[in-house]
């Protein structure tokens, strides 16, 4: 669990969508506090490593260790759009312990809901209320579901396109 913490943390993907959250929130000044100019985006860009490195930490490895819960998600196969919606939603709130049976997914919700609280000590002062840190919660949570649906297609989309061929992934 901590391997996995630390290669989602330094992974490409995790840093492109840090640097890509914070170009389209300096382009909305979102939030206002940071102003604009590189600097502001270097703390925006800081800012979403850290709650991302922070609720891997929290979740993928410190609480799923200590309540036996695989962080993990499993994708199926050949899923269809409904399906992979339900299943990848229904995966935020349960996940398996290390026996491989459900079991509700206090990691996985915990685990964020600390790493937003604990970003109120570096966002701005017009971020640190109880009701923005509830909202970026909420907004955490979508995009978990979005980024296991990509999971769930993304061996189908590149064997569709042929990589499968070239042993980028396996058949």
């Amino acid at each position: 669990k901590f391997k996995l913490f630390v290669n989602q943390s330094i992974s490409p993907p995790y840093v492109l969508a840090a640097a890509s959250s914070a170009a389209i929130d300096q382009a909305r000044n979102v939030p206002r506090g940071y102003g604009q100019g590189w600097d502001a985006y270097g703390s925006r860009f800081g800012a979403n490593v850290a709650t991302a490195s922070s609720s891997s930490f929290l979740g993928t490895f410190l609480l799923a260790s200590l309540l036996h819960e695989d962080p993990r998600f499993f994708p199926e196969n050949k899923p269809s759009l409904w399906r992979s919606l339900k299943y990848s939603t229904r995966r935020i709130v349960i996940t398996r312990n290390d026996s491989g049976k459900d079991v509700f997914n206090t990691s996985g919700l915990l685990g964020p809901l600390a790493s937003e609280g604990l970003a109120n000590v570096y966002l701005p002062s017009s971020e640190q209320t109880v009701g923005k840190t509830f909202t970026r919660f909420a907004a955490d949570l979508a995009w978990r579901v979005g980024g296991n649906m990509f999971k769930d297609y993304w061996p189908t989309f590149f064997r569709n396109m042929g990589l499968n061929r070239l042993k980028v992934i396996p058949d």
